[in-house]
Order: C-alpha cells, then structure tokens, then sequence
C-alpha cells in the first residue's frame, strides 16, 4: 500500500529518530530538542547516561565510615564515670515510694548487709544503688509486703569510699574521695607527719593479700616518685619510725630517729654529745625489749673508745644508758631508770 505524499527520505528520518531512542537506559525518560530539520539537536551517547542515580542504602557491599551513627542510634557514653558500689561503712538513706512508714536509715555491716524494715538483712556490699533498689524491691514484693514497689537508695555517708590513714599523722581517719587523689594530698589532709612518723609507709587495698611498701623522703618536696595514686577503700598505715635512746650522763640525752639507716653505740653516742667527766663508762648497757621481756646488755664504752672492742649496731627502741659514776642505782631498777629518762628526752632525725 502506498501513502499518498509519501517519499523515502521520510522512512530514512524516521529510522534515524527511532535508533537514537534505542540507546536511552530503561528507566530514563528523555526529551530531546527536534531542530528544524527534524533531526535530534543532541543525541545522548550509550556511555554517557542522562543522570547519575544515587546509591542504594540498602546495598551490602556499600561501606560506612567506622565513626558514622546509623538513623534512630545513639553513641554510647565513653566520658561516664565507672559506677560506685556499696561498701562496709556506707550510711544509706532506703525510701519507699508511696510507703513513708517503711522509710529509714541504716548502715553497711563489716559483713555487707544492710538492716530494713519487714525483709530483715539485705546483702548490698559490691552492688550499685540501682542493683541493691532492685534487690530490695524484689524482696518487698516476693514477700507480699508492697505491690510493684518502687525504691530509692540514696547515700548519707560513702564511707567505703572514702581513704583511711591510721598512725603517725596529726589526724588519722577516713577522708572522703575527691578526684585525682595522691598519697601526699591525703597525708596534708591528715595534718601531716608526727615528729617520731616513719617514712617507709603501706598502703592496704581491696583485693591485695600484701600491702604495698612505699620509702618517701622526709622532706616530701625531694622527690615527687612517691605521691602514687591512692584508691577508694585504700588503708594507709604510718608506723612509728625506729628511734635509739642514749640518756644518762650525756652531754646531750636524746633520741634518734633511724628511719633509713642503722646506727652504732659510738655513733649515737657521738650524736649525744659524748659523756660527761662523770659517765661510769665501765657500767654503761644497752637496754632492750624483746617478747619475753627487757634485757640488759653491758657494753665496754671505754674499750670501744680506744678501739679495743669492736663497735656494737643498735637495734630499734634500743636505749644505751650510761650512768653517773658513784650513783646508788640498783642494777635491778637501771632498765626502770632508763626508760624513765628516755621518755624526756628530744627526738632528732638522722640522715645516714
């Protein structure tokens, strides 16, 4: 059949337009400009796509940055502080909701239990407030005393969290715990060292079978090596540093603290000032108090002097005791007589 007014160059234009729209993507629809010819103005190549489509989230193998947060998820708290547990010493402060009658306040036991009301001891130590108001309310309600209670802890007195210091300070005691806390923060807290204060200390912890042993100097601004961290519960003891005696007929009756080092009869001796013209060298003696009781140990002062003896160490608590020629002092009560002495005389430091 034969159209009327058609000729062939219109098939050819037709077939032309027809090919150029073979090669748009599926999906994609395309409108191109026809000029006046009837030919396309642009043609859109087979390599080159109209547009880019976005990707696909849905995609498997699409990569997320390690540090992005999908929709509707937040990050977890990093910055939040490890949780407080209940300890020995706590005062807490247990409220119920609804119930003022079964309100009260009660302290931890040394075995960690907590007295209350209708559900008699409850065992608390190692757990959060949110883990004992939980515990507590479960008791309430298996022992049918409230209905779907509600508890609050709150804590008067955080005593297991606070630092104990027992011995040589001016204030021994439990210290709250603020943060960042350092040995030398609670030794200042504590008033400080005594005048007989040892500086060879131990720090008990929670946990630790053996305390752990630190030597500061006596002049804690020496060397800072020794400010450690110091935890909540930790128990810091300060004994008593080792102090030789030498009273009687001395220039200078004293006593001497040995905390790093040892001393000798000559030495301490020396420390004291030396004997006076009317020492009774040949009755001098070393007092000491061992577990069956004191003892007395005479000592060749003057031998020692002309270096025919050999030098005597002294041991802690040891007191060198040389009487006054021609005294009436019974050798039974010289070991009275010089603990009285020694308990009047000046401390002094030694630095060996």
């Amino acid at each position: 059949m034969r159209l009327r007014g058609w000729r062939l160059g219109d098939t050819i234009q037709v077939l032309f337009i027809l090919s150029a729209t073979l090669v748009v993507p599926a999906g994609v629809r395309a409108q191109q400009p026809v000029g006046g010819s009837g030919v396309p103005a642009a043609v859109p190549s087979a390599a080159e796509p109209l547009s880019q489509p976005a990707p696909s989230t849905s995609n498997p193998q699409t990569k997320t940055p390690e540090n992005s947060v999908k929709p509707n998820e937040s990050k977890p708290n990093t910055d939040s502080p490890d949780l407080v547990k209940l300890g020995p010493g706590d005062l807490l402060e247990v409220g119920v909701y609804n119930v003022p009658e079964l309100t009260t306040k009660a302290r931890v036991s040394n075995s960690g239990d907590v007295y209350l009301p209708l559900i008699d001891y409850v065992h608390v130590e190692g757990l959060t407030q949110e883990e004992a108001q939980s515990v507590i309310e479960k008791r309430l309600e298996s022992g049918g005393f409230v209905r779907s209670p509600h508890v609050t802890i709150f804590v008067d007195e955080a005593s297991s969290q606070g630092v104990t210091i027992i011995g040589e300070v001016s204030k021994p005691g439990i210290y709250a715990d603020p943060v960042d806390r350092k040995l030398y923060q609670v030794i200042s807290e504590a008033g400080g060292f005594t005048q007989s204060a040892s500086r060879k200390i131990a720090i008990f912890r929670r946990g630790q079978t053996e305390a752990t042993q630190i030597s500061l100097p006596r002049n804690l601004t020496d060397d800072l090596s020794g400010n450690v961290e110091v935890l909540p519960g930790d128990t810091i003891n300060v004994p008593r540093a080792p102090i030789i005696y030498v009273v009687g007929d001395v220039g200078r009756p004293s006593g001497f603290l040995v905390d790093n080092g040892t001393l000798t009869v000559l030495q301490a001796l020396a420390l004291a000032g030396g004997t006076n013209h009317t020492a009774k060298m040949g009755s001098a003696r070393i007092i000491r108090k061992t577990p069956t009781g004191m003892t007395e140990t005479k000592v060749q002062l003057k031998k020692m002097l002309e270096a025919k003896a050999p030098d005597i160490t002294l041991q802690a608590d040891d007191i060198l005791f040389v009487p006054i020629s021609g005294a009436k002092i019974a050798a039974a009560r010289s070991a009275e007589a010089a603990m009285t002495m020694a308990t009047a005389v000046g401390l002094y430091t030694i630095h060996p």
